[in-house]
């Protein structure tokens, strides 16, 4: 699975004994509601993309090796040059693989952190009291899952398949709604 959802074990901050305008401790405020780390799912693994690029160069040398025999010598370059692309396809894909992003939420705020390939991040923080989580119902295969609050969005999980995106959806749902009833007077 490529989104890994880790839901923290939920303790109330505001317990019954503080008085209902009091703000909670700092080690309550801090308390993490919600953990989730989202990857790009590639289905095979280094070990597989050595053996398919064996297989491959194997394939392209047997045939180079016919072609050169028979006196068409300028073909060992064409199977060269396509060895040479899959290879660069397939590097190219496992770079855009170790894009990450990660959720992580407690009682004062919803922190989206997105890590690209080249190591470049991006932060955003919503406020979890306004935050909506919008996801088509049912989703499509195109839906975003997308956080809105305070006139601004972000899209998240683009990479995720529809289920993947739903599941990261209900879950985060409920973190927001045990989040915006921790600290409710009593």
């Amino acid at each position: 699975m490529t989104a890994i959802c880790r839901p923290a074990p939920v303790e109330a901050p505001c317990g019954p004994s503080r008085a209902p305008g009091d703000n909670p401790p700092p080690e309550a405020r801090d308390k993490t509601l919600f953990d989730a780390e989202l990857r790009p799912h590639r289905s095979l693994s280094p070990r597989g993309f050595l053996l398919l690029m064996a297989g491959v160069c194997a394939i392209s040398f047997t045939g180079g090796l016919a072609f050169w025999l028979a006196g068409a010598w300028p073909v060992i370059g064409f199977l060269g040059a396509d060895v040479l692309l899959i290879y660069l396809a397939f590097k190219a894909s496992y770079r855009s693989g170790r894009m990450v992003e990660t959720l992580q939420l407690t009682p004062r705020t919803l922190t989206v952190r997105r890590t690209w390939p080249g190591g470049r991040s991006r932060c955003w923080e919503f406020q979890p009291y306004w935050l909506q989580v919008d996801l088509a119902d049912p989703p499509r295969h195109d839906s975003p899952l997308v956080l809105r609050s305070h006139g601004q969005s972000l899209a998240i999980g683009s990479f995720l398949t529809k289920e993947e995106r739903a599941e990261v959806a209900e879950a985060l749902r409920a973190a927001l709604v045990r989040a915006r009833a921790a600290c409710r007077p009593a």
